[in-house]
């Protein structure tokens, strides 16, 4: 039987590591990048408001209290190229990433309720953009890094309002798995987060702020907090094991 090793000692650090984070100016994406930014992160984030991504710096670059570096583009992954600009402008203000978070995604409803241009751009966007970044982000990690994708549990709901969505996500699933098997070997670990409901500007207009506020309260939906505290635990592992899948679901859930 091997010994009794010192686990603490083989926590990886947060501090020290450099991050692109997607979809990181709003919602989930801006909590991960906080927390990134406050463990002493260098951290790049992209989103497709300008104005958005100047409020999220401001915030991530306080957060950090001087620690570390945070800066970022404002980019629509949905268009061609726009992840090699994404990436070679990450490396040329933060140097070579060890982290890639891939996060931008927006809402998509009913396959029936859908255009084929909105269909097309939930394509782009929720699926497309997070191959390209995975593709990218191996080619730029090295031995040792981490991609983290932010799947959802929509991926087990599959209503009929949720069809494009959830067949997106159900599409992310499949494809971490075996990412993780084939980037596996090279030293870089590949994890899905799958959040379930969280509150955020997605759930408008179907759920106002007001009654997200109260749902948080009532533990019938998570904070983007919580889902920033999860994927600091998928990048703190120990490098001899992976979290492939991480599902975070309202305690309360199951009451309503």
């Amino acid at each position: 039987m091997p010994p009794v090793a010192d686990i603490t000692s083989e926590v990886i650090p947060v501090q020290g590591r450099r991050a692109i984070v997607t979809g990181g100016t709003t919602g989930i994406g801006r909590a991960i990048a906080r927390m990134l930014a406050a463990d002493g992160a260098d951290v790049f984030i992209c989103g497709r408001d300008p104005q958005h991504l100047q409020d999220a710096l401001a915030d991530v670059s306080a957060v950090s209290q001087g620690k570390s570096k945070s800066d970022g583009i404002a980019i629509d992954l949905a268009q061609a190229d726009s992840t090699g600009r994404l990436f070679d402008a990450a490396q040329v203000s933060i140097g070579t990433p060890d982290i890639v978070v891939l996060n931008a995604a927006i809402a998509a409803g009913a396959l029936g309720e859908t255009s084929e241009a909105d269909l097309r751009y939930a394509i782009a966007t929720d699926f497309t953009a997070y191959l390209l970044g995975a593709r990218m982000a191996a080619e730029r990690l090295g031995e040792r890094g981490d991609i983290v994708f932010i799947g959802s549990m929509s991926a087990y709901v599959l209503g009929p309002g949720s069809t494009v969505y959830a067949g997106i996500k159900y599409g992310i699933q499949g494809f971490t798995q075996a990412l993780r098997r084939e980037l596996g070997p090279k030293g870089i670990r590949v994890s899905n987060v799958e959040p379930g409901k969280t509150g955020s500007d997605m759930q408008l207009p179907d759920i106002p702020t007001e009654q997200q506020c109260a749902m948080i309260e009532a533990e019938t939906m998570l904070r983007a907090e919580d889902i920033a505290a999860g994927v600091r635990f998928v990048l703190t592992q120990p490098r001899r094991s992976v979290v492939q899948q991480l599902t975070l679901a309202p305690r309360m859930e199951a009451g309503e």
